[in-house]
């Protein structure tokens, strides 16, 4: 029980488990944003929180060569993610405002 589970594919990480909860909770939330933000934060929201599990799953063989530099790609990605809710929460408050 105190043995460590081996890491045999990108889908044993942790980190791409909880970044996968990430993507669903972006595309819950952003499902009720309005129509007319379809092409923009919406979209973007999501491909940003999609974009963090995916560079994870390609940076998987470079794991094994000792190489991170997808980290900080999904890492860019993450911080973008964090850019869009603040100016989700800031817009959705405006759109409640004129309900």
């Amino acid at each position: 029980t105190g043995e460590k589970q081996k890491i045999r594919t990108f889908r044993d990480l942790r980190i791409w488990q909880k970044s996968i909860k990430l993507v669903t909770q972006i595309y819950e939330i952003t499902q009720s944003f309005p129509k007319e933000e379809a092409f923009g934060l919406t979209s973007q929201m999501r491909r940003s929180s999609v974009f963090i599990p995916s560079n994870i799953e390609e940076g998987m063989e470079e794991i094994a060569q000792g190489i991170f530099a997808f980290l900080q790609i999904a890492t860019g990605s993450l911080y973008e993610l964090q850019t869009q809710l603040v100016i989700a929460k800031k817009i959705y408050h405006f759109f409640l405002s004129m309900s």
